[in-house]
């Protein structure tokens, strides 16, 4: 059966975006140094994303406006808004939780839970993410949105893997 993979940076706190919702604090400590191909074999490992409507507007409208990045995975948007579909990207006005359960019966590659806290919280409270594969970035907001908010559902883990790079720190877990 295809696993749910939550795969997603937040800052040194447990913030995914500041204030304003901008991620343009997501790098390394030295903008020089080229990072490694975790990225990469993540996204080759999927052929599925989720992600709530204000993600999917950040990325078509600040950090990707020119071309869909995730233009080889089959994209879910969760939105009430009426969109029709378009080239591989569905926007569905279902829950998270019945969206996932419904792919996880499907055949393919796993599916990746990209964002955004809202899609993240529903989903933790259903026990329906099966890995954690965290990027924690070397900076300290102070403030902005959580990324995991207030739950009455504890999550047990198994750290899989740790790693380091360029002060960026890739803590991967699977549920117990």
């Amino acid at each position: 059966m295809r696993k749910t993979v939550l795969f997603i940076a937040m800052s040194l706190d447990g913030y995914i975006a500041d204030t304003d919702g901008s991620v343009d604090w997501l790098a390394g400590q030295d903008n020089d140094v080229e990072g490694d191909d975790s990225y990469t074999d993540f996204v080759n490992s999927v052929d599925t994303v989720i992600m709530g409507w204000t993600t999917y507007h950040q990325i078509v409208t600040d950090l990707s406006p020119g071309e869909w990045v995730y233009d080889n995975l089959q994209s879910y948007v969760i939105t009430h808004r009426d969109y029709s579909p378009k080239n591989n990207i569905t926007f569905v006005s279902e829950s998270p939780c019945t969206l996932v359960n419904c792919l996880k019966q499907k055949n393919g590659k796993d599916i990746w839970i990209c964002g955004g806290a809202d899609i993240v919280h529903q989903l933790m409270q259903n026990n329906l993410i099966d890995k954690y594969h965290i990027s924690i970035i070397p900076t300290i907001l102070g403030n902005g949105i959580r990324l995991f908010d207030v739950t009455d559902q504890k999550a047990d883990l198994r750290l899989i893997t740790s790693k380091s790079s360029n002060g960026i720190v890739e803590l991967v877990y699977q549920k117990r």
